[in-house]
């Protein structure tokens, strides 16, 4: 076998952020492009390179994504491992043969890929770009294809220099967008070898008209090429995103299918017979012989393994730079107008100082996602009020404006401790509300701007009117707990808030982080800041993880009674009365060690299957709240408190909690959906 010379690419070097001033079209940019399409169509000529085999391994990430504005990572349902063996023959004739798959659900799904989805791109895509067998993407001219000078506009941009054990290579980004919006294309960045204007690098979105599915949201791909026998640039690493959301409802639910590809162990001109490449070019063995594939190790290690890399290589990264060249042109394919809600709660719920309300919503859009107004409206049937809330966004690049008028029910907690239709369910059976309501009226004009990849601040300033709210129903069993009176005067308010978003799926280590700061002004003159902010740590031990959750805040004299901190009972402290504590400062802080052990697979329909591990969660929690504020029920702890306790979670789904409170001697109880699916429920 030979031995192929390959040197990845610096993903980081070749991350520019902020796209400069662009000048579409000049004269080196041009040349340039007609340098690499002449490049491009006399490689597939190049007599030097009969065929060639080389090995693939690649990653399929089933994920969903849930929350209003995304901004929680997305969650790994099912991810599927695949070897390949690749072969390729001049001038275009490939064929792939996957030789082994191995797969691990999270949730229960029953996910079936098209099967390009199983294979890596060969020749760059050719002349036209075809993704999901022509189902979600077709026939969409590539810039570098013979008609891609007609077709696109182009730009030079930065330049990197790559050092190869052989030789120096400079890589200039040449920036693509269409000529026409209005028609299916791409818009990316080119990275051409300077010196021969061989593709080096590719990365891009479509045009909305490229999108055929209509579910799909976007689809991002990356393509890197590395130099092999010092001379031909071919595949190395690919990674794909499609996402897709529901077409008639506006719930903020993503499902996200990501694959990821390395490509090494090339053989060169081996005389593969041309009768080899007929048929499908994605075939299969027999399951016998892909199930007995000899994987190096576990799937969860594996999975562990490749998560950082993609991590790395966000793709979050091409969208926002294909964002950048496209200016306020859209870039999805999602249907601008449609019904919207925030979860399923936004639809129906109860509690007790509303009975049962019924809402609706609907969402208007312009320029794709770029300007955005969003109107809710609830009323519920037992305190006959009607609530809403209207919010008109434009967003520009990382940055967004928003502006919004309100009148809504607000829990006192910054922190929810319950998945809300749960809390619906208990509140109207059983007489238990995990919640402390007032009627927030006001309004707000916000900014927000995004920092990296994974961080934003905000600021916000807003006038709102608080009032108190009384129980206005029963529950079918049991008897409902007073709500406490929370409301006063109006409040001016001024808030800035940063966060740091968590990493990602499957990561050995997470780090999340957010905080408020913010200054109010309570009509009468009495002004007031409160700093609150929370976070959680994840890090590997072993095969298990140790977790870190803390919350907590602080706040000046003259805090309103609706601003308070509070701490006990479900979501802080089990084994404590609920919301037994609080006032102007609190803290906690949980540490849980979260072990996986075998469980039982059970199938849900004919494709689908359980996950076959239940996660196994001892815990001690450790909280204190102090400086009681004036007119609310909740009192200072007499020091910390300690709470001890074990939780199940099975299926991906569901948790099950034990906690024993240290000082009160008590053990309480809880089930609950996982915290991921709280924010559409």
């Amino acid at each position: 076998m030979r031995v192929a010379l390959a040197a990845g690419l610096s993903l980081a070097a070749l991350h520019p952020g902020a796209v400069p001033a662009q000048e579409w079209n000049s004269e080196p940019a041009l040349t340039l492009a007609h340098r690499a399409v002449l490049r491009r169509s006399g490689a597939a000529a190049d007599t030097s390179l009969h065929d060639y085999k080389a090995q693939a391994h690649g990653f399929l990430f089933f994920l969903g994504a849930f929350g209003e504005g995304f901004a929680d990572p997305p969650r790994l349902i099912k991810a599927d491992q695949l070897e390949l063996e690749v072969y390729w023959r001049a001038p275009a004739s490939s064929k792939q043969r996957v030789i082994g798959w191995r797969d691990r659900a999270e949730l229960p799904t029953d996910i079936n890929y098209h099967r390009d989805h199983l294979g890596i791109v060969q020749n760059n895509f050719g002349a036209a770009i075809r993704i999901g067998e022509g189902d979600e993407v077709r026939d969409v001219p590539h810039p570098l294809s013979p008609v891609g000078p007609d077709a696109y506009d182009f730009a030079l941009a930065d330049t990197t220099t790559i050092a190869l054990p052989e030789r120096e290579v400079r890589v200039v980004a040449l920036r693509v967008r269409p000529k026409r919006f209005d028609l299916p294309r791409i818009v990316g960045t080119l990275y051409l070898d300077v010196a021969t204007a061989d593709l080096v690098r590719l990365t891009f979105d479509f045009t909305p008209r490229a999108y055929l599915d209509p579910q799909l949201e976007d689809v991002s791909v990356v393509l890197d090429n590395a130099l092999w026998e010092k001379h031909y640039w071919l595949p190395y690493r690919q990674e794909i995103e499609i996402r897709r959301r529901a077409t008639w409802l506006d719930v903020p639910a993503r499902g996200i299918i990501r694959g990821r590809w390395e490509i090494d162990n090339y053989v060169f001109n081996l005389g593969l017979a041309a009768s080899w490449f007929a048929g499908d070019e994605i075939t299969f063995l027999p399951k016998a012989e892909r199930d007995s594939f000899p994987w190096a190790g576990a799937l969860s290690a594996a999975i562990q393994d490749v998560a950082e890399p993609v991590r790395q290589n966000d793709l979050e990264r091409v969208r926002a730079q294909a964002e950048a060249i496209a200016g306020r042109r859209a870039l999805t394919g999602l249907k601008a107008h449609r019904l919207g809600v925030r979860g399923v709660s936004d639809l129906l719920h109860a509690n007790r100082v509303e009975g049962l309300a019924a809402g609706a919503g609907v969402v208007l859009r312009g320029g794709g996602e770029r300007r955005e107004l969003r109107a809710l409206a609830s009323y519920g049937f037992g305190d006959g009020r009607a609530k809403g809330t209207l919010t008109a966004v434009d967003r520009e690049g990382r940055g967004a404006l928003e502006a919004g008028v309100y009148r809504e029910v607000r829990d006192v907690s910054d922190w929810p401790v319950i998945a809300p239709l749960l809390n619906s369910f208990s509140s109207q059976e059983f007489g238990d509300d995990f919640g402390d309501y007032y009627l927030a009226e006001g309004g707000h004009l916000s900014y927000r701007r995004g920092i990296g990849v994974r961080g934003e601040w905000s600021a916000t300033v807003g006038r709102e009117s608080i009032g108190s709210l009384g129980i206005a129903v029963a529950p079918a069993n049991g008897t409902f707990r007073p709500n406490p009176p929370l409301g006063g005067q109006g409040v001016d308010l001024l808030q800035l808030a940063v966060q740091r978003r968590s990493e990602g799926f499957a990561v050995r280590h997470d780090l999340h982080v957010e905080a408020l700061l913010e200054g109010g002004r309570v009509d009468g003159g009495a002004m007031y800041l409160r700093l609150s902010g929370a976070g959680h740590v994840l890090v590997p031990t072993g095969s298990s993880r140790l977790l870190v959750r803390v919350q907590g805040g602080v706040a000046s004299a003259g805090l309103p009674p609706h601003r308070a901190f509070v701490l006990g009972g479900r979501g802080t402290l089990l084994g404590e009365d609920f919301r037994a504590w609080g006032g102007a400062r609190m803290g906690l802080v949980h540490v849980e060690w979260r072990a996986p052990v075998p469980f039982v697979s059970l199938g849900v329909g004919p494709y689908a299957r359980t996950p076959r591990t239940l996660t196994v969660a001892p815990y001690v929690a450790m909280g204190w709240a102090d400086r009681p504020v004036a007119g609310t029920p909740w009192a200072a702890t007499p020091g910390a408190r300690v709470t001890l306790g074990l939780a199940f979670e099975c299926f991906g789904v569901l948790r099950w909690e034990a906690g024993y409170g240290a000082e009160t001697r008590r053990v309480g109880l809880a089930f609950d959906v996982a915290r991921d699916f709280w924010a559409i429920l």
